[in-house]
């Protein structure tokens, strides 16, 4: 008998529906999985297997084809275990098959019989619902991530003997309660605050800047200047995610397999730091199921490079897609994906290869040649540094500094200056298809950083006397509008603009 049971499984971040057919008819006994099937999708017939037995319904030998259709399309993982198994039994006729063509069936089985959590199920339901499908039977352990969709019946489940139950009408289980976004509590809590950050005045109103425009920011100063405490604190004034960016951000973090199954969404903007002995696959993604990597995971937060010369220089260089056009491509021999990555780059660096050059302390000074120094700061690419709208220095805090009790602007007071500007940047850009200034094109460019005579004349100096490019051109233009929107001006003064320059044409190389 011939029995057909609905899934669904991911390509990216993109589903698409899968129709498990399965034939059992009498003859030599086997069970073979057909419809271009991965391995884990070839092992599933073991776990198939174990787990209806161990569920007391019959396995008896039969000749057993399971086609998975499209069948010229590669399928991946063991979110495909239910749905076969369910398959299995509507086609021995031990469950009525009437029921089983209103749900899609996804989840992964123990040998016992038991639903395992898989990942991606967030995505896997938007497309499911784009494509006008409204009831699931999924993981019980799945079930806080898949209550933030509206408009679909969502059946959680523990057991095979359970959802079989659920399908014959012999149990009630309960259909997930739909939770608000926004009537959660977001509780936002971080071990860092800027409040706690002294001094560092410089570099604070670079990143009140950076945060309030999108803008990717260096940081170069001697080792234990603060840079990293100050990278920490970034999160800390970023404006709150709407519901889109953690359903955004959520659907990459449910396929990377990194997501909270307890809060079921990400709620707090990402913070990634991978080390700088990262390889290139696990900052841009890759591998042979083309993986999400870093930069995506770090969609709509903070991707932090401490120490950024010390990475593979071939690595930085992936950057540079997802810096300019906030989404990169992993393609591989059989497929391509395109995810999402678009992030505030926020890396530091030493002035040196041993920290210590232009400290003020005589116990430490620098050793390293200026062709040393040259060289270890030569491995971040001229490109690269086009695409870094600010760069500061950070110097070393003194003792009285650190002693002081004169209380420093906490996170939440520059956070307030920052969703002021962001607001100001939303309505500005409501019908851009944009949220920052930072994403601004040259036409976006052209209409809303108008500038006057005196600024004109700062700017063509700039130009002039430090060898700008024109992608650091505009950068500073994008920055001077940042600025502007800080200071609630609807033109841009030209203050603002000699702020911008001055973030912009810092010299690497200055061993002066």
């Amino acid at each position: 008998m011939l029995a057909t049971v609905k899934s669904f499984t991911l390509d990216g971040l993109n589903g698409y529906p899968v129709d498990i057919e399965v034939d059992t008819q009498k003859g030599v006994a086997s069970f073979d999985i057909v419809g271009l099937p991965s391995s884990a999708v070839k092992e599933s017939r073991n776990r198939v297997r174990a787990a209806i037995k161990n569920s007391f319904f019959e396995f008896s030998p039969r000749r057993t084809t399971v086609n998975m259709a499209p069948a010229d399309v590669r399928k991946e993982g063991s979110l495909f275990d239910l749905p076969i198994a369910i398959g299995f039994l509507a086609s021995t006729e031990q469950i009525k098959i009437d029921k089983v063509k209103d749900y899609v069936f996804i989840g992964e089985l123990s040998l016992d019989g038991s639903i395992r959590k898989i990942n991606g199920l967030l995505p896997i339901i938007i497309s499911a619902l784009q494509n006008g499908y409204k009831k699931f039977v999924i993981p019980q352990e799945n079930a806080v991530e898949a209550s933030y969709i509206q408009g679909v019946e969502v059946y959680p489940i523990k057991t095979l003997v359970q959802a079989c139950a659920f399908i014959g009408g012999f149990v009630k289980i309960d259909k997930v309660e739909y939770r608000d976004y926004y009537n959660e509590a977001n509780e936002n809590k971080y071990d860092v605050d800027l409040m706690y950050v002294k001094g560092q005045k410089l570099a604070k109103r670079a990143l009140e800047i950076a945060v309030a425009g999108g803008h990717n920011i260096l940081m170069s100063g001697q080792a234990g200047a603060g840079k990293t405490l100050l990278a920490k604190c970034v999160p800390t004034i970023m404006p709150d995610m709407t519901f889109s960016e953690a359903i955004e951000t959520t659907k990459i973090h449910s396929v990377a397999g990194v997501l909270d199954a307890e809060q079921g969404i990400v709620k707090t903007r990402p913070f990634r730091s991978p080390h700088h002995t990262a390889s290139l696959m696990s900052l841009v993604g890759g591998g042979s199921q083309s993986r999400c990597g870093e930069v995506s995971l770090a969609h709509n937060g903070v991707l932090f490079l401490d120490e950024m010369p010390e990475y593979n220089k071939k690595t930085l260089e992936t950057l540079r897609q997802p810096l300019e056009d906030g989404v990169i491509n992993v393609t591989r021999v059989a497929r391509t994906i395109e995810y999402p990555a678009r992030f505030m780059l926020v890396a530091s660096m030493n002035p040196c290869p041993c920290g210590n050059y232009g400290s003020r302390d005589p116990n430490k000074p620098c050793t390293c040649s200026i062709m040393e120094r040259r060289r270890y700061q030569n491995k971040i690419s001229g490109p690269l540094l086009d695409r870094i709208d600010l760069y500061v220095q950070v110097s070393g805090v003194e003792y009285d500094e650190l002693r002081s009790r004169e209380n420093e602007e906490s996170s939440a007071t520059v956070k307030e200056r920052v969703e002021r500007a962001r607001e100001i940047q939303r309505k500005r850009f409501a019908d851009c298809g944009i949220n920052v200034n930072a994403e601004m094109n040259n036409r976006m460019i052209n209409q809303y950083c108008e500038l006057d005579q005196e600024s004109e004349r700062l700017l063509k100096l700039a130009f002039k006397n430090q060898s700008l490019s024109a992608r650091s051109f505009t950068r500073i233009l994008k920055v001077s509008r940042t600025i502007a929107d800080l200071a609630g001006r609807e033109k841009i003064s030209v203050n603002d603009v000699a702020e911008a320059i001055q973030y912009k044409t810092k010299d690497l190389n200055n061993d002066n």
